[in-house]
């Protein structure tokens, strides 16, 4: 390999500042479209500056949420499909702000790289102003690193980060949570963004073919389908004083998410077949195996938010989520926890 002629540059060691202008030009214009009225300035300066409506809030408390995509990241490289990823992104961290009753505010991303493709980078971050909108936050600025070495060079990974806030008498901690609630589940879009590694382990031991049909669609566009951003939903009818907890089904399933916003007192019962479980979950039990107990501590198995209400609000909260479009169905209650496990399944 020939050396580079002297005097050498950052060019030479492999970091491009000219492409990275160039990304941060694109990131104006794809960023225009989340825009609040309550940002002050734009993207490019050293901090993002927003002023708090504190004209809708008696007493604000700040609600802050750090995520990534994991190895879901690993098949958008390996099919060369980057502009649904930044929805995931922001869906880790906005689900999560919601369940409290949060309404997000902003956010911003950090995207790290071996080499910058200025037109990879705008398609991953399209997908992150696209997450925005769903999810009403602005998309108020980020980091961009190019670090030869450090990544391969067609890979990158991400971060996100989200403010929102909430009322703080009205957080919604699970304390009204009480035995005799009922628990409804909204549909997920499918895997969403957790198990990825099992989900890759099994198509590599089975040498299964990303290009496999399941149901008319190739297996790549069902597991690259982006996670489900329940946001405006979930504020629709927490603003209604409807719903007495939410938990966002990720990492751990709904045995591990669902207790995270239960009272010592409370335990849940979970019908297992209470509800329509998309055909992606079976396909990847079938092919590794995978014992049921697995399934459901490492995916949501067709549940990404779980919501618990009083028994009087159930119907009107179920008959609001149809008119929504938000496919949801009753799945279970709430018991008296008298020692035995935090979720039994039926």
């Amino acid at each position: 390999m020939s050396r580079p002629t002297l005097p050498l540059s950052y060019a030479d060691a492999g970091v491009n500042i000219d492409a990275g202008d160039e990304l941060v030009q694109h990131i104006k214009k794809i960023s225009q479209k989340t825009h609040r009225k309550e940002v002050l300035g734009g993207i490019g300066g050293f901090s993002a500056l927003f002023e708090l409506p504190v004209d809708r809030y008696k007493c604000p408390v700040i609600v802050s949420a750090t995520d990534g995509v994991g190895t879901k990241l690993k098949l958008a490289f390996e099919v060369d499909k980057h502009d649904t990823i930044g929805i995931d992104l922001v869906a880790m961290c906005a689900n999560d702000l919601v369940v409290i009753g949060a309404e997000p505010l902003f956010f911003l991303d950090y995207y790290a790289t071996g080499h910058l493709s200025v037109e990879v980078a705008a398609q991953v971050i399209s997908g992150i102003s696209e997450g925005c909108v769903q999810a009403g936050a602005a998309l108020v600025g980020g980091e961009t690193a190019e670090m030869p070495g450090f990544y391969q060079k067609s890979e990158y990974d991400l971060a996100g980060f989200c403010v929102g806030v909430v009322e703080k008498d009205q957080i919604l901690d699970g304390k009204n949570v009480q035995p005799g609630d009922k628990l409804i589940g909204l549909a997920s879009s499918g895997v969403h963004s957790n198990g990825y590694s099992l989900v890759r382990y099994i198509l590599s031991e089975t040498q299964t073919s990303l290009d496999t049909l399941l149901e008319g669609r190739s297996l790549k566009d069902v597991l690259l389908t982006p996670t489900k951003i329940y946001v405006k939903t979930v504020l629709e009818l927490y603003r209604q004083n409807l719903l007495n907890a939410c938990a966002h089904i990720t990492g751990g399933g709904l045995l591990e998410n669902v207790p995270r916003v239960l009272p010592k007192n409370c335990r849940a019962v979970i019908n297992s077949q209470s509800w329509e479980m998309p055909a992606i979950f079976r396909f990847l039990q079938e092919k590794g195996q995978v014992e049921s107990h697995e399934m459901f501590r490492t995916f949501n198995q067709g549940i990404g938010m779980v919501l618990i209400v009083s028994p009087k609000n159930e119907a009107n909260v179920l008959q609001q989520l149809e008119k929504m479009g938000q496919p949801a169905w009753s799945i279970g209650h709430i018991t008296e926890h008298q020692g035995d496990a935090d979720v039994e399944l039926i």
